[in-house]
């Protein structure tokens, strides 16, 4: 057999690619600095070419030592998805998921997942973390994490993806300017800059352009807010209106608020709520059991609602 690299010295490669410092690396992979290099060098030797140009104050990756790194990113990705295979084999619903969530579902689902999850599948431990759909799209495909809850549609090439549920748009505006809407509600009779989204980097925006036909952009307020809670204020303010999730509000975004719950005009806008893996994940049961039970909290939280 050929003398392989080891998995050790690809995953110092990967993270001194991450972090462009030696030092932070290092610390890292919980080793010594000479110790990253020193494996670094080896890889290079085994490889028969330089991967990384050096001087005494600076670094910087050749065009191969690139195309190394993203290699070995899926080389150690799959060696984790085979230990995940093995260690949880007959028993998918146990180990850690690294779940990914964007801000404008997790603080209205995820605590109710985790709850679901410590009831139903005490062995299987939810590591959460919250971002935008871009960056969690990356971090998935670098093998940092495993699982997405996503709204969609969204560009999810090489990715499998499962859709959980429907996510309703709805129309929110203070009680007092409400009584000056027409019904139907026709958007080009709104004031320009009267309608207030998020910044653009958050998937929601483009989802509720589209599905509301936001077409005419100069009644787009230019203020782009950080969060839907940032909405919730600027119209409770009295400054406008905007389009919130069903889940949003279910979740009881609007307590405490003066505004009012209108139906946007023409076909019911929404948007799916999915979840998205890596095509070579071992771990399509988990994943597919944990989206069935994902898809039953999303029914549940409905019925709470219509409940109250």
């Amino acid at each position: 057999m050929k003398n392989l690299p080891s998995l050790k010295n690809l995953f110092y490669l990967v993270n001194l690619h991450q972090e462009q410092n030696f030092n932070r690396a290092a610390k890292k992979c919980f080793v010594s600095q000479s110790t990253l290099s020193s494996g670094i060098q080896n890889l290079e030797e085994q490889l028969g070419y330089q991967l990384i140009e050096r001087d005494h104050k600076s670094f910087m990756f050749t065009a191969i030592g690139d195309e190394v790194v993203e290699r070995a990113r899926s080389i150690l990705t799959n060696v984790d998805d085979l230990v995940e295979l093995v260690k949880h084999q007959g028993e998918p619903m146990t180990g850690e998921i690294r779940l990914g969530c964007i801000p404008t579902i997790a603080p209205f689902l995820l605590s109710r997942v985790v709850k679901m999850c410590q009831k139903d599948y005490p062995d299987l431990t939810l590591l959460l973390k919250e971002d935008t759909t871009e960056r969690l799209l990356d971090a998935l495909g670098k093998g940092e994490l495993d699982l997405l809850i996503l709204a969609l549609p969204v560009d999810t090439s090489g990715f499998h993806s499962m859709k959980v549920g429907v996510d309703p748009f709805k129309m929110v505006i203070h009680k007092e300017l409400s009584v000056d809407v027409a019904t139907p509600i026709d958007y080009q009779e709104m004031p320009d800059e009267s309608i207030f989204l998020l910044q653009s980097e958050h998937c929601i925006t483009g989802h509720a352009i589209t599905a509301c036909q936001l077409g005419n952009s100069a009644k787009i307020n230019p203020f782009a807010a950080t969060s839907l809670h940032t909405l919730v204020q600027m119209v409770n303010s009295k400054l406008g209106t905007t389009f919130l999730p069903q889940m949003a509000i279910d979740a009881g975004i609007l307590h405490d608020t003066e505004l009012k719950i209108m139906a946007p005009p023409g076909e019911a806008p929404y948007r799916d709520i999915g979840l998205v893996w890596r095509q070579t994940t071992s771990r399509i049961k988990t994943f597919r059991t944990l989206g069935l039970a994902i898809k039953q909290q999303l029914l549940l939280q409905a019925d709470d609602v219509k409940k109250r």
